[in-house]
């Protein structure tokens, strides 16, 4: 199964997380409580053998249908079941009514398993959800919700997680500290994802965020992805741009995509990407004209095989796989001039070196030749003086093949009786144009020994070495909107409250301060908790319920005491229905005795950030920062002129204070 780890290594300090080498992270959050919920598998054992696999998977199954003691066993493609999918509560009723229908891991009181049944091998995979209480908790605030932008949300009581481990941990006891002591965990994989989006739907879950730092052969998917088919890979699931890192909006970036996307593929400089465009170009009979179209033949090239017998009425440069010698049909045309040839050569010497020491090579066959043929060696012997690198002529002399070089062919046959190469020269004319239908199909031997065809099929890793090229020429060209695509690493999926098909009223509740709470929050108000409660609820009922759920899900309301709600009319024993409130309406709750004193207020922490940095950030988006001296203003560090890795001075002054400072003149003493 793809391995799927959840990210954890934010700093919830002072300072702002730097950069992570993880591949992907995920924050759930829902009704405020942030349950973040990636599920995971070691990603060195995702490659380990189907036996192995079995091995752990027959373990598992050993006890019995249920997976022995108890466990509930889930078919993949219906998890978390048919009873979760008709849940309509609020995501804390769901969360724990689902870990009820668990087995509990031996030794611990925090931590729930069940198993994930492949239908088609058979093979049972354990999932495992952990509860990790915020006020036990070493880190109760969510760096991944407050990096999406939720700084502002409260501190929920409860985190939950859901987790694949590795295959190797399959049979060891559970350990809830191990588990979340990882800091490796991921997000990828279809399966994973489709199991990740399916809990999310069933457990009635607003909203998702994730962090896409995903990387293949040192790749940014986010880019490659973004660039190729104009969408990210958690796009699929529905997931669309919740912020952009450095200030980056959502129209910057459509068009940073945009100008990568439509980069004319001739722009770029790379020697390599104009040689190998050239070869795909032949091959797969497409122009390929912008980047965007090369990159999506270059994937889509990874899944094509090889053709297994020669093409017919094709030029002889799309010759590829032939036996060591055979007859095909090729179309008369005119011969290669040697600087088309050098085009599709891969090699180190820049195209003016190769056709130079071409020339020479055609010189000394002038004069020692002399309408004969003399042997490889001989060549190589008559040119060395004229060519000090012995390798730039070795790699010559093995491409010109039939071949022109200014005025002449250079021909290269083998010698019938010890097949030594003999090399010769013949005057060239370029041939009268002539209509199509006069060139006729010739049988022409081909010996691809010795004389190797000129395009080759690249194979997988070639393939993938091009992508990457194609990727850094493009960075290159376009690095500004490169960066731009880039920055936007925060990804959401937005549920909303959804209205069910029940006899339910659903109400969205939020805190009202009284005037002095009022002046000591610093954040905006979150949005508000879900409500569940039936139709015949009375005004009373609503109340106590919006308390419990206040007092239920966050620390800031632990001794919360609702005492009255904006919104609705009527007296305590009046029915909602008569009130004047709909189902998804929000209701204000008026009270006394949340905790002003607690640092697990927001998710953002207690202390009062102040960012405001010259690339437009107004709120921590989890990239490296520095405060300035004076003014204590949060500023990042790449915005002004402090680059990643290198230390932060000692003293450090923003451009405001620093030029209050400068204007302010010397100090007298």
């Amino acid at each position: 199964m793809p391995s799927t780890r959840a990210l954890r290594q934010f700093d919830p300090r002072r300072s702002p997380p730097p950069r992570q080498n993880s591949q992907a992270a995920a924050a759930a959050k829902e009704e405020e409580a942030s349950p973040w919920l990636p599920p995971s598998s070691s990603t060195s054992s995702s490659s380990s053998s189907a036996s192995a696999l079995f091995k752990h998977s027959a373990a598992l199954s050993a006890a019995g249908p249920r997976g022995g003691s108890g466990t509930r066993v889930y078919p993949l493609r219906d998890f978390p079941g048919g009873d979760a999918a008709a849940l309509g509560g609020a995501f804390r009723d769901n969360v724990r009514w689902l870990l009820k229908q668990w087995s509990c891991a031996p030794g611990s009181w925090s931590a729930w398993r069940a198993l994930l049944s492949d239908e088609r091998t058979g093979t049972l995979v354990p999932i495992v959800a952990v509860e990790e209480l915020a006020a036990a908790s070493p880190s109760p605030l969510c760096d991944l919700c407050r990096c999406a932008g939720w700084s502002h949300h409260w501190v929920s009581k409860r985190k939950y997680h859901f987790i694949i481990p590795a295959v190797v941990e399959w049979d060891q006891p559970i350990r809830a500290d191990a588990l979340l002591g990882h800091t490796d965990h991921l997000l990828h994989g279809c399966q994973i994802m489709d199991i990740w989006d399916q809990l999310c739907a069933a457990l009635r879950v607003r909203a998702v965020s994730v962090v896409d730092l995903t990387q293949k052969h040192s790749v940014d998917l986010r880019l490659l992805l973004g660039v190729a088919q104009g969408k990210t890979w958690f796009t699929r699931w529905g997931y669309c741009l919740a912020k952009g890192c450095f200030s980056v909006s959502r129209s910057t970036y459509d068009a940073a995509l945009e100008a990568l996307a439509t980069l004319p593929v001739d722009c770029l400089r790379s020697r390599h990407v104009r040689r190998v465009v050239t070869i795909y170009r032949r091959l797969s009979n497409k122009p390929l004209a912008t980047v965007r179209e090369f990159l999506l033949c270059l994937l889509d090239w990874k899944h094509l095989e090889a053709p297994l017998s020669p093409p017919v009425k094709t030029s002889p440069r799309l010759m590829f796989l032939l036996p060591k010698s055979c007859m095909v049909k090729r179309l008369r045309q005119p011969y290669q001039r040697f600087e088309d040839v050098v085009d599709l050569l891969e090699c180190r010497w820049s195209k003016k070196r190769l056709l130079s020491a071409a020339e020479v090579v055609v010189e000394k066959l002038r004069e020692h030749a002399d309408g004969t043929r003399i042997t490889r060696q001989a060549v190589r012997d008559a040119a060395r003086g004229a060519i000090g690198d012995t390798g730039l002529l070795d790699f010559v002399i093995k491409s010109l093949n039939d071949t022109v070089v200014g005025n002449h062919i250079v021909r290269r046959v083998p010698d019938p009786e010890n097949r030594v190469l003999h090399f010769s020269l013949e005057e060239y004319a370029e041939p009268e144009p002539q209509p199509q239908a006069d060139h006729e199909l010739e049988p022409v031997e081909v010996d691809a020994e010795h004389n190797p065809p000129a395009v080759r099929w690249p194979n997988t890793a070639e393939a993938e070495r091009d992508l990457r090229a194609v990727c850094r020429a493009m960075v290159e060209a376009r690095s500004e909107a490169a960066q731009a695509v880039l920055d936007c690493k925060h990804w959401v999926k937005w549920w909303g409250l959804r209205d069910e098909s029940d006899d339910q009223l659903r109400f969205l509740v939020e805190w009202r301060p009284q005037p002095w709470e009022a002046t000591e929050l610093t954040r905006p108000m979150p949005p508000g908790d879900i409500v569940v409660v039936p139709l015949h609820t009375s005004i009373g009922e609503l109340l106590v319920e919006a308390e419990h759920a206040l007092r239920d899900t966050y620390c800031f309301f632990e001794d919360f005491q609702a005492e009255s709600l904006d919104g609705i009319g009527g007296d305590k024993w009046d029915p909602v229905m008569l009130g004047g409130a709909e189902s998804g309406d929000t209701i204000g709750v008026h009270g006394h005795g949340a905790d002003m004193e607690t640092g697990l207020r927001c998710q953002g922490g207690a202390d009062a950030w102040e960012v405001q940095c010259v690339c437009g950030a107004q709120d921590d988006d989890g990239e490296r920062m520095v405060a300035c001296d004076a003014c204590n203003v949060w500023h990042h560090t790449r915005c002004v002129g402090i680059a990643d890795g290198a230390p932060v001075p000692p003293l450090f002054l923003c451009i405001s204070c620093s030029g209050a400072l400068v204007a302010a003149g010397p100090i007298s003493g």
